[in-house]
């Protein structure tokens, strides 16, 4: 039986208005992977940051390497062997790969008053050599894919001796071949000794790379079980507390004589948006699909007016729509929910009723001032309406889980009466069950007239919510898949085919 080096007792942590934590246990076996699960605001990020020293537990205690561990703050944390990657990077761009790795620890000579960066170099190249990371240590950090910066991430962590490390959502935007590599760095770390905690909403990598998996639900854990005696099905049970099936659609809803409300005609706009061209029908949910780099986000930038078009058309209810700016598009009824909604779609700084009516303030204004009852009955209908779970509508929206900040987004988008709607990624880094309640949400916006038009990078959400399938590879559309005939490997085949794909059409 493996060694215990991490107890976590009876841990519990209130933040105002909030019952985080109750009275959680969690233990950590030398050399496993331990998955832990649960939707957003479940509380496993915050047992995660007590443990590195982030936030000061309540009560409860912590016991590492059999002695009780009061952790001052992440720097006392990793000097103790207890280190965390987290799903935002935080390096330099600007600076090497040996940079950002031994940044506060530089290699130094004569008397450490000069940087030696060769010895650094040097020092980067052993430990990728026992990683088996295939990085050159003298690149600047920005010339490298998302998937390597979190590599070099990993790598700087384990260069201080790790005992434990904690892996936040370390796949929410790498590709197949990039999770493949980190699972294989994993494993090999496991078996040097390393003990892991792999904090993950894609249940489908849990039986892949963990050992055990721990669900948290409300605040509490839940359980702790063996992957190999757990199916994907009782983990989501146990998540969410109600059975959720993810079945694809079988037919589309949409009457064959549903209006086009978007008409989009040979739409060229920078690099990855070339001759594209398809329709939008009242009711429809149209799921766009592809590859990383295929040109699905520029596509809607340029719908919106975010980037710049070069050539083509855009008709909107049958109307030509001269669209050069986001104004002009939700003058038009047009909404976009960008895949970065932190970055694009939210201001996280205000709260959650200000950020509702970020795009429509004109219609709170009354003569200089904006009419605060009117502003709060408005977002408070809203919270209402979409189930969103905030303690107040005065709530500092960064304080929200990523599902509920989605949930405002849309708000926003519906308050503004916007009936064309662009879901960039809707459910990404969001749990199970607020996926399932997002998916809801379309549903009943689409039954109530909204038009969606929706890319996804994931397969099975694709074939849940589409009406009709387009897909997207290297900037041009291959091809378009009702959904009673879409199936995964036709929606591969089209997204790999690229130019070979438009020729072999025209």
């Amino acid at each position: 039986m493996s060694r215990q080096i991490l107890s976590m007792r009876r841990i519990d942590k209130r933040f105002t208005g909030v019952h985080a934590l109750r009275q959680v246990d969690f233990d950590l076996e030398e050399a496993e992977i331990h998955a832990l699960v649960g939707e957003n605001g479940a509380g496993k990020s915050t047992l995660m940051k007590i443990l590195i020293g982030i936030n000061a537990r309540d009560s409860g205690e912590i016991h590492y390497l059999d002695h009780l561990f009061n952790p001052r703050n992440p720097k006392h944390a990793l000097e103790m062997g207890i280190g965390i990657v987290h799903q935002e990077l935080n390096m330099m761009d600007h600076l090497t790969v040996a940079e950002n790795i031994f940044i506060g620890r530089e290699s130094t000579g004569f008397g450490g008053l000069l940087l030696d960066k060769r010895e650094q170099v040097r020092r980067t190249e052993k430990l990728f050599s026992r990683l088996k990371m295939d990085i050159d240590p003298t690149l600047p950090l920005s010339r490298l894919s998302v998937g390597k910066q979190q590599m070099v991430e990993i790598a700087k962590a384990v260069s201080h001796r790790l005992r434990i490390l904690i892996l936040d959502e370390p796949t929410a935007a790498l590709t197949d071949n990039e999770i493949a590599e980190l699972f294989t760095i994993m494993r090999d770390l496991a078996s040097k000794g390393v003990a892991m905690v792999h904090i993950s909403h894609r249940l489908d990598e849990i039986h892949q790379i963990a050992n055990r998996v721990t669900v948290f639900r409300d605040g509490e854990r839940v359980d702790t079980k063996r992957t190999s005696e757990v199916s994907k099905q009782q983990i989501i049970n146990m998540m969410v507390g109600r059975v959720i099936y993810e079945q694809p659609k079988s037919h589309s809803a949409v009457p064959a004589e549903a209006p086009v409300v978007l008409r989009v005609d040979r739409l060229n706009a920078g690099k990855l948006v070339r001759d594209v061209s398809f329709e939008l029908h009242q009711g429809e949910i149209l799921g766009v699909a592809g590859l990383m780099g295929s040109g699905r986000t520029e596509t809607a930038r340029a719908i919106f007016g975010a980037d710049e078009i070069q050539s083509g058309t855009i008709d909107v209810r049958g109307r030509r729509a001269h669209i050069e700016s986001p104004e002009d598009a939700v003058r038009h009824g047009i909404g976009y929910l960008s895949e970065d909604r932190k970055r694009y779609g939210l201001a996280v700084n205000l709260s959650v009723k200000d950020n509702m009516a970020m795009a429509t303030y004109e219609r709170f204004e009354s003569g200089p001032f904006v009419n605060a009852r009117r502003l709060r009955e408005v977002g408070q209908e809203y919270v209402d309406k979409l189930s969103i779970r905030t303690p107040s509508i005065e709530q500092i929206i960064r304080n929200l889980s990523g599902g509920n900040q989605q949930k405002v987004v849309i708000a926003k988008w519906l308050i503004r009466n916007c009936d064309i709607l662009i879901f960039d990624e809707p459910t990404r880094g969001i749990d199970v069950g607020a996926k399932s309640e997002i998916y809801t949400l379309m549903n009943e916006l689409t039954r109530e007239g909204k038009s969606i038009i929706m890319i996804s990078s994931e397969l099975p959400e694709i074939l849940r919510m589409s009406d009709r399938i387009v897909v997207m590879c290297e900037g041009r559309l291959t091809g378009e898949i009702p959904i009673e005939k879409a199936s995964q490997e036709s929606i591969m085949e089209l997204a790999t085919m690229g130019r070979q794909a438009v020729l072999s059409r025209s």
